[in-house]
Parts: C-alpha cells; structure tokens; sequence
C-alpha cells in the first residue's frame, strides 16, 4: 500500500490531480524494485516514507507512502501506458469514446499524459520514447495478425516497453549489473499481462466483436497457458540473478514478481495449485539445497519470536456523526466495508472485520510446520496442501 498510494501521490504532485487517474498495480513494481535495490539511507527507512494526509480510500486515515526517484518513475511509466491504452480505446470506438466531442477530449488527455511522462522519465534518466515506439507498433503488429501468426509476435511491442522500464530501475538504483537480468524479467512480466488481460477478455471480447490476441491467432488456451506459465517460471530465474540490497529488502518483489503472478495465472484460467511444482525438477540438485532440492533465495516469512508481545490495539481518531457517516460513505464506495480486513470503525477508529472475513479464501501453510523450511513459498501459498512436498 506504500507503493501504491506513493505511485498515486506521485502522479499527483508532478502532474496534478487528474493523472491520479492513471493508478495501477502494475505500476507499483517500478517502484518496489527501485527501493529493493537501492542501499538503505543512514538515517533507516524513513527517507524512503513520508507520511500522508487522510485520504477516502484509506478511510481518511494518514498512511506512510514511499517517495523518491521509484515512485517517479513508475508515475512515468504509468502514465505513458495509460496514455497510449486511453488511444486504443478512442481508436476502438468503446462506450462514450465512440461520440466525438469524447474522443477529442480523450486524445488531447493522452497528448498530455504522453508529454508530461516524457518529461518525468528524462528528469530520471529514463527515455520515454521506447515505450511511445512499442505503443505505436502494437497497432501495425496487430493489423497484420491472423490465423496462425505466432502469438507471440503479437505481444513483441509490450515485453519491450516492460523490460526498459524494468531495466531503467537497475540504473537508478546504482546496479547496472542488474540491468540485464531485470529486463529479462520485465520482458517476460509484459507477457504476462498482455497473455492475461487477453484471457480475461476473451469471452467479453468475441461477444462484443472486439479484437483480441488469442481469438485473432486462433491459439489454443493449453497453449496460452503454457506461454503464462513457462514466462512465471523465467521471471523466478532472472529474479535469481539479481543482486538486490539484501534479502529482506528482496523478498516484496520477489512475492510480487513470483508468487502473485502464479497466482494471477491461476485467477485467469479459473484453476488452482501452486506453480512451483510445475517446475520442480529444474530446481532439483542445485547446490546448497537440503535433499537436492533448491534453497529458497529469501527464506521464510519472518516470525514473532516466542513469548514476544502482542501488538498494541490501534486506535484511531474519533469523530462525531457527520464526520463519522462521510467516512463511512467512502469506506463502502471502495468496498472496505466488505473486503477490508481490517477496516478502522468511522466513527471510534477501532478495528473492525469486513463483511467478507468469514469466505474460506483457500487453503494456507498454517499445518506444515517445519516443512516447508527448504523453500521460500509458504508465504500465504498453497505449496503444502495434501502434503509437505517441498519441491519449489
């Protein structure tokens, strides 16, 4: 949430109010990479955070946000990829964009987004004028698409725009050796989320006549779903090369770019299980692993030590029934009523569960115990259901 909301704060303070339109989660990883990178300030972590105002969707709560050169770039980033999504939507004719006074609107947006990008990524370093090439050519790369055509040809433009704007957070960050092995990892993540948002679309998309990739190279999903997994798997390798700061500082963009990907994967294709067993046997007998089995680069999730006490109940402003109902209005406009767990009470800032905390939201490594001690998954994974069979 740091990330986010700094990415958020970001596009606010360089570009105004308008360019927070252009949020997302994906943007958030420029921004975790960077910090996993870059060396700890003297003075800790607090030059990496600044503490926030309240703000709606954290339930007008202040927050600490991450700052600097990563949030920067990844606002950059962020607002050229929306820019050039927001054309393809006016070019596509959806929703209102189809009426032309809309359209016009839109594309003066989009200039400006893709100006103001530009001028953010050159304050950083970073030229924005890749990702504006990749833009331009998915169009051209599409238009000639069809039955048979590789669909990965089709997808080129995307992992190209990725990998620079991954390998451009080793250049800011001081580690040019990890350059390489972070564009690698970011060509393979822009896959991903072309494969994915195509998967995703696809009913919605042959129903609509929209385009879409996989219904234009008429490939099969077992195939697509090879491609998505085959791309999980060579983000877990590159991830290896790369030398970040230290393991702890590692570990946020390892879970992202590791397990919240194979997890995305899953979501997509409507399965379950974990990806690392997919894999197992390019893991086995690499060196230093217990049973030839490899040694997870981050360990496991870190624990309370014994007898450790428990943390102090949070108690947060309390405001009177007009303050109180406003919060609670933005708490339930952004789902944290339901999906929030937890979510601070309006009115006396206690913690409160969301309505959704009784879903049985899959199973977890909470029974293996000591087993799963030779890996690094058992973050929140499914690695150890029906067994401790630890081959990640």
């Amino acid at each position: 949430m740091a990330h986010l909301c700094g990415l958020c704060l970001a596009l606010r303070g360089d570009h105004g109010q308008f360019a927070r339109a252009a949020t997302n989660y994906d943007g958030l990883v420029i921004s975790v990479l960077v910090e996993a990178q870059s060396e700890r300030p003297a003075d800790g972590a607090g030059s990496w955070r600044r503490t926030a105002g309240p703000c709606p969707l954290r339930g007008m709560r202040t927050a600490p946000v991450a700052r600097g050169e990563g949030a920067r770039l990844a606002a950059s980033v962020s607002l050229v990829l929306a820019s050039a999504k927001m054309r393809d939507h006016v070019a596509d004719g959806d929703g209102l964009l189809a009426r032309r006074p809309v359209a016009a609107a839109a594309r003066r947006v989009a200039a400006k987004w893709d100006r103001a990008g530009a001028r953010t990524g050159s304050d950083l370093g970073f030229d924005t004028a890749v990702l504006v090439d990749a833009v331009d050519r998915q169009a051209g790369v599409e238009a000639l698409a069809g039955p048979g055509t590789p669909l990965l040809d089709v997808i080129e433009p995307t992992e190209t725009a990725t990998a620079a704007a991954f390998g451009h957070t080793a250049v800011l960050a001081g580690r040019p050796g990890n350059k390489e092995p972070l564009e690698e990892a970011g060509r393979l993540f822009g896959r991903l989320a072309h494969l994915l948002d195509a998967v995703e679309d696809l009913a919605e998309d042959r129903e609509a006549g929209a385009w879409n990739p996989v219904a234009a190279t008429g490939t099969d999903l077992t195939e697509v779903r090879r491609l998505c997994d085959d791309a999980v798997h060579g983000v877990r390798l590159a991830l290896r090369e790369v030398d970040f700061a230290s393991k702890a500082q590692g570990r946020l963009a390892h879970l992202l770019l590791a397990h919240e990907l194979d997890r995305a994967v899953d979501r997509a294709f409507g399965t379950s299980g974990c990806g690392h067993q997919g894999h197992a046997e390019a893991a086995a007998g690499a060196p230093g692993a217990p049973g030839g089995q490899a040694a997870g680069a981050f360990g496991p999730p870190p624990v309370m030590p014994p007898g450790a006490p428990p943390e102090p109940p949070r108690r947060g402003k309390q405001r009177g029934l007009i303050a109180g109902c406003a919060v609670w209005s933005g708490l339930l406009c952004t789902c944290q009523l339901c999906c929030a767990d937890p979510f601070h009470d309006p009115w006396t800032g206690q913690p409160r569960q969301g309505c959704c905390h009784k879903c049985d939201c899959g199973p977890s490594c909470d029974s293996c115990g000591d087993c799963c001690d030779c890996c690094d998954c058992c973050e929140n994974c499914d690695c150890c259901d029906g067994g401790c069979d630890c081959s990640c």
